[in-house]
Protein backbone atom coordinates (compact mmCIF):
# COMPACT_ATOMS: atom_id res chain seq x y z
CA UNK A 1 0.00 0.00 0.00
CA UNK A 2 2.54 2.98 0.88
CA UNK A 3 4.36 1.98 -2.45
CA UNK A 4 1.08 2.80 -4.29
CA UNK A 5 0.97 6.23 -3.34
CA UNK A 6 4.33 7.57 -4.94
CA UNK A 7 3.25 5.47 -7.75
CA UNK A 8 0.02 7.58 -7.84
CA UNK A 9 1.33 10.85 -7.62
CA UNK A 10 4.31 10.31 -9.88
CA UNK A 11 1.43 10.03 -12.84
CA UNK A 12 -0.14 13.04 -11.41
CA UNK A 13 2.39 15.14 -11.10
CA UNK A 14 3.60 14.59 -14.77
CA UNK A 15 0.19 14.74 -16.24
CA UNK A 16 0.40 18.23 -14.35
CA UNK A 17 3.32 19.32 -15.66
CA UNK A 18 2.21 18.36 -19.14
CA UNK A 19 -1.42 20.05 -18.76
CA UNK A 20 -0.94 22.91 -16.13
CA UNK A 21 2.88 24.23 -16.65
CA UNK A 22 4.49 25.34 -19.95
CA UNK A 23 7.65 25.56 -18.62
CA UNK A 24 8.68 21.54 -19.44
CA UNK A 25 8.78 20.86 -23.33
CA UNK A 26 6.45 18.74 -23.35
CA UNK A 27 4.00 21.37 -21.42
CA UNK A 28 4.88 23.97 -24.08
CA UNK A 29 3.84 21.90 -26.96
CA UNK A 30 0.85 20.72 -25.27
CA UNK A 31 -0.37 24.55 -24.49
CA UNK A 32 0.73 25.54 -27.95
CA UNK A 33 -0.89 23.22 -30.17
CA UNK A 34 -4.06 23.31 -27.47
CA UNK A 35 -3.93 27.27 -28.28
CA UNK A 36 -4.18 26.36 -32.39
CA UNK A 37 -6.52 24.15 -31.47
CA UNK A 38 -9.01 26.73 -30.11
CA UNK A 39 -8.60 28.82 -32.78
CA UNK A 40 -9.43 26.65 -35.45
CA UNK A 41 -12.30 25.35 -33.30
CA UNK A 42 -13.12 29.31 -33.23
CA UNK A 43 -12.38 29.35 -37.03
CA UNK A 44 -14.59 26.90 -37.95
CA UNK A 45 -17.77 28.26 -35.90
CA UNK A 46 -17.46 31.60 -37.51
CA UNK A 47 -17.24 30.19 -41.20
CA UNK A 48 -20.19 27.77 -40.29
CA UNK A 49 -22.52 30.92 -39.64
CA UNK A 50 -21.92 31.82 -43.24
CA UNK A 51 -24.86 30.76 -45.26
CA UNK A 52 -22.59 29.74 -48.80
CA UNK A 53 -20.12 27.85 -46.58
CA UNK A 54 -23.14 25.96 -43.92
CA UNK A 55 -24.89 24.49 -47.57
CA UNK A 56 -21.36 23.50 -49.50
CA UNK A 57 -19.09 22.44 -45.84
CA UNK A 58 -21.63 21.92 -43.32
CA UNK A 59 -21.49 18.15 -42.88
CA UNK A 60 -17.89 18.47 -42.43
CA UNK A 61 -17.79 21.39 -40.20
CA UNK A 62 -20.08 19.81 -37.63
CA UNK A 63 -17.79 16.71 -38.02
CA UNK A 64 -14.81 19.07 -37.11
CA UNK A 65 -16.56 20.60 -34.40
CA UNK A 66 -17.84 17.52 -32.90
CA UNK A 67 -14.33 15.87 -33.30
CA UNK A 68 -12.38 19.05 -31.57
CA UNK A 69 -15.72 18.67 -28.89
CA UNK A 70 -14.31 15.25 -28.09
CA UNK A 71 -10.87 15.85 -27.64
CA UNK A 72 -11.82 19.05 -25.42
CA UNK A 73 -13.93 17.06 -23.21
CA UNK A 74 -10.70 13.93 -23.02
CA UNK A 75 -8.96 17.08 -21.92
CA UNK A 76 -11.00 18.42 -19.34
CA UNK A 77 -11.24 14.87 -18.11
CA UNK A 78 -7.38 14.60 -17.61
CA UNK A 79 -7.28 18.32 -16.18
CA UNK A 80 -9.71 16.64 -13.40
CA UNK A 81 -7.18 14.19 -13.15
CA UNK A 82 -4.14 15.80 -12.73
CA UNK A 83 -5.04 18.14 -10.09
CA UNK A 84 -5.60 16.26 -6.45
CA UNK A 85 -8.82 18.78 -5.60
CA UNK A 86 -10.56 18.76 -8.63
CA UNK A 87 -13.67 20.35 -7.24
CA UNK A 88 -11.57 23.56 -6.54
CA UNK A 89 -10.48 23.68 -10.20
CA UNK A 90 -13.91 22.80 -11.75
CA UNK A 91 -15.10 25.30 -10.29
CA UNK A 92 -12.31 27.99 -10.69
CA UNK A 93 -12.38 30.42 -13.62
CA UNK A 94 -10.64 28.12 -16.06
CA UNK A 95 -12.35 25.38 -14.83
CA UNK A 96 -15.93 26.98 -15.51
CA UNK A 97 -14.54 28.19 -18.95
CA UNK A 98 -12.98 24.82 -20.16
CA UNK A 99 -16.61 23.22 -18.95
CA UNK A 100 -18.55 25.58 -21.37
CA UNK A 101 -16.16 25.61 -24.09
CA UNK A 102 -17.64 21.79 -24.85
CA UNK A 103 -21.54 22.38 -23.62
CA UNK A 104 -22.86 24.01 -26.54
CA UNK A 105 -22.01 20.77 -29.04
CA UNK A 106 -23.94 18.72 -26.60
CA UNK A 107 -26.62 21.16 -25.99
CA UNK A 108 -26.85 21.17 -29.79
CA UNK A 109 -28.34 17.74 -29.77
CA UNK A 110 -31.33 19.36 -27.81
CA UNK A 111 -31.45 22.57 -29.11
CA UNK A 112 -30.69 23.89 -32.81
CA UNK A 113 -28.05 26.45 -33.01
CA UNK A 114 -26.47 26.60 -29.70
CA UNK A 115 -23.31 25.02 -31.49
CA UNK A 116 -22.74 28.96 -32.24
CA UNK A 117 -22.04 29.53 -28.70
CA UNK A 118 -18.91 27.89 -29.23
CA UNK A 119 -17.12 30.76 -29.71
CA UNK A 120 -16.80 31.03 -25.56
CA UNK A 121 -13.58 28.96 -26.22
CA UNK A 122 -11.84 32.02 -27.01
CA UNK A 123 -12.02 32.79 -23.28
CA UNK A 124 -9.40 29.96 -23.19
CA UNK A 125 -6.75 32.15 -25.50
CA UNK A 126 -6.45 33.96 -22.22
CA UNK A 127 -3.39 31.34 -21.31
CA UNK A 128 -1.74 32.90 -24.13
CA UNK A 129 0.33 35.06 -21.59
CA UNK A 130 1.22 32.01 -19.29
CA UNK A 131 2.24 29.74 -22.14
CA UNK A 132 4.26 33.07 -23.30
CA UNK A 133 5.98 33.30 -20.05
CA UNK A 134 4.91 36.70 -20.44
CA UNK A 135 4.41 36.76 -16.70
CA UNK A 136 3.87 40.72 -16.48
CA UNK A 137 0.90 40.46 -18.39
CA UNK A 138 -0.30 37.84 -15.93
CA UNK A 139 0.88 40.64 -12.84
CA UNK A 140 -1.28 43.14 -14.59
CA UNK A 141 -4.53 41.10 -14.80
CA UNK A 142 -3.62 40.23 -11.40
CA UNK A 143 -3.39 44.02 -10.29
CA UNK A 144 -6.89 44.44 -13.11
CA UNK A 145 -8.69 41.95 -10.87
CA UNK A 146 -7.97 42.78 -7.53
CA UNK A 147 -9.09 45.86 -8.26
CA UNK A 148 -12.43 45.28 -9.81
CA UNK A 149 -13.04 43.03 -6.76
CA UNK A 150 -12.16 45.91 -4.65
CA UNK A 151 -14.69 47.97 -6.21
CA UNK A 152 -17.30 45.31 -6.35
CA UNK A 153 -19.44 47.06 -3.59
CA UNK A 154 -19.41 50.89 -4.79
CA UNK A 155 -20.20 49.94 -7.90
CA UNK A 156 -22.92 47.79 -7.01
CA UNK A 157 -24.28 50.83 -5.02
CA UNK A 158 -23.90 53.27 -7.95
CA UNK A 159 -25.93 50.71 -10.22
CA UNK A 160 -28.44 50.37 -7.31
CA UNK A 161 -28.37 54.67 -7.23
CA UNK A 162 -28.56 54.56 -11.56
CA UNK A 163 -31.60 52.34 -11.21
CA UNK A 164 -33.76 54.16 -9.48
CA UNK A 165 -33.31 57.35 -11.02
CA UNK A 166 -33.73 55.51 -14.37
CA UNK A 167 -37.12 54.10 -12.30
CA UNK A 168 -38.10 57.61 -11.54
CA UNK A 169 -37.24 59.02 -14.71
CA UNK A 170 -39.11 56.44 -16.82
CA UNK A 171 -42.37 56.66 -15.25
CA UNK A 172 -41.93 60.87 -15.31
CA UNK A 173 -41.67 60.32 -19.25
CA UNK A 174 -45.37 57.95 -19.23
CA UNK A 175 -46.46 60.73 -17.38
CA UNK A 176 -45.36 63.58 -19.53
CA UNK A 177 -45.72 62.64 -22.95
CA UNK A 178 -48.13 59.70 -23.41
CA UNK A 179 -49.32 56.63 -25.36
CA UNK A 180 -49.81 59.36 -28.31
CA UNK A 181 -45.98 59.72 -28.69
CA UNK A 182 -44.78 56.55 -28.29
CA UNK A 183 -44.23 55.88 -24.25
CA UNK A 184 -46.96 53.24 -23.95
CA UNK A 185 -46.19 51.99 -21.01
CA UNK A 186 -43.46 52.59 -17.56
CA UNK A 187 -41.16 50.14 -19.00
CA UNK A 188 -41.11 51.68 -22.17
CA UNK A 189 -40.31 55.04 -20.57
CA UNK A 190 -37.24 53.34 -18.01
CA UNK A 191 -36.36 51.45 -21.96
CA UNK A 192 -35.87 55.28 -22.85
CA UNK A 193 -34.41 56.33 -19.70
CA UNK A 194 -31.40 54.10 -20.22
CA UNK A 195 -30.85 54.48 -23.58
CA UNK A 196 -30.56 58.44 -23.21
CA UNK A 197 -28.62 58.21 -19.90
CA UNK A 198 -26.08 55.90 -21.75
CA UNK A 199 -26.01 58.54 -24.58
CA UNK A 200 -26.74 55.80 -27.07
CA UNK A 201 -29.73 57.45 -28.02
CA UNK A 202 -31.12 55.19 -30.28
CA UNK A 203 -33.99 57.60 -31.30
CA UNK A 204 -37.14 55.20 -31.99
CA UNK A 205 -38.91 57.13 -29.10
CA UNK A 206 -38.59 61.13 -28.87
CA UNK A 207 -40.55 63.38 -26.31
CA UNK A 208 -41.95 65.77 -28.52
CA UNK A 209 -43.74 67.65 -25.55
CA UNK A 210 -41.50 71.45 -23.79
CA UNK A 211 -41.20 69.19 -20.50
CA UNK A 212 -40.23 65.91 -22.07
CA UNK A 213 -37.54 67.58 -23.76
CA UNK A 214 -36.51 69.74 -20.65
CA UNK A 215 -36.64 66.50 -18.57
CA UNK A 216 -34.28 64.59 -21.47
CA UNK A 217 -31.96 67.22 -21.90
CA UNK A 218 -31.35 67.10 -18.02
CA UNK A 219 -30.78 63.09 -18.21
CA UNK A 220 -28.48 63.39 -20.93
CA UNK A 221 -26.44 65.98 -19.19
CA UNK A 222 -26.69 63.96 -16.29
CA UNK A 223 -25.64 61.06 -18.36
CA UNK A 224 -22.12 62.03 -19.18
CA UNK A 225 -21.40 62.89 -15.24
CA UNK A 226 -22.72 59.38 -14.41
CA UNK A 227 -20.70 57.72 -17.01
CA UNK A 228 -17.37 59.07 -15.44
CA UNK A 229 -18.33 57.47 -11.87
CA UNK A 230 -17.06 53.97 -12.78
CA UNK A 231 -14.39 55.15 -14.48
CA UNK A 232 -13.52 57.20 -11.06
CA UNK A 233 -13.85 54.49 -8.68
CA UNK A 234 -11.94 51.47 -10.60
CA UNK A 235 -9.32 54.14 -11.22
CA UNK A 236 -8.57 54.98 -7.48
CA UNK A 237 -8.65 51.21 -6.55
CA UNK A 238 -6.21 50.57 -9.58
CA UNK A 239 -3.80 53.22 -8.03
CA UNK A 240 -4.18 51.88 -4.28
CA UNK A 241 -3.22 48.19 -6.05
CA UNK A 242 0.47 47.14 -5.32
CA UNK A 243 2.49 46.04 -8.27
CA UNK A 244 4.22 42.35 -7.58
CA UNK A 245 5.93 40.52 -10.04
CA UNK A 246 3.82 37.50 -10.24
CA UNK A 247 5.33 33.24 -11.78
CA UNK A 248 3.46 31.61 -14.22
CA UNK A 249 3.21 28.27 -12.09
CA UNK A 250 0.19 26.67 -11.59
CA UNK A 251 -0.96 24.97 -8.30
CA UNK A 252 -0.69 20.88 -8.30
CA UNK A 253 -3.48 21.46 -6.00
CA UNK A 254 -6.68 23.41 -7.23
CA UNK A 255 -4.45 24.39 -10.34
CA UNK A 256 -4.70 28.47 -9.77
CA UNK A 257 -2.22 30.61 -11.27
CA UNK A 258 -0.85 34.28 -10.42
CA UNK A 259 1.41 33.39 -7.46
CA UNK A 260 3.89 35.71 -6.41
CA UNK A 261 7.80 35.45 -7.61
CA UNK A 262 9.10 33.10 -5.36
CA UNK A 263 6.56 32.00 -3.21
CA UNK A 264 6.19 28.29 -1.53
CA UNK A 265 2.80 28.05 -0.89
CA UNK A 266 -0.55 28.54 -3.43
CA UNK A 267 -2.26 31.95 -2.14
CA UNK A 268 -5.42 30.14 -3.26
CA UNK A 269 -5.54 26.52 -0.91
CA UNK A 270 -1.80 26.63 0.61
CA UNK A 271 -0.79 23.84 -0.54
CA UNK A 272 3.08 23.50 -1.36
CA UNK A 273 4.44 24.62 -5.30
Amino acid sequence: MKSERPVKDSWRTSLHEIIFEAETPAGKVFDVGLLLTIVLSVVAVCIESVTVYRITYGSWLRAFEWGLTILFTIEYGLRLMAVRRPFRYAFSFFGIVDFLAILPTYLSLFIVGTQSLLVIRALRLLRVFRVLKLSHFVGEAQMLRAALKASLRKIIVFLGAVLTIVLIVGTLMYLIEGEENGFTSIPRGIYWAIVTMTTVGYGNVTPHTVAGQTLASIVMILGYGILAVPTGIISVELAGVTRQKVSTEACPECSDEGHAEGANFCKNCGSKL
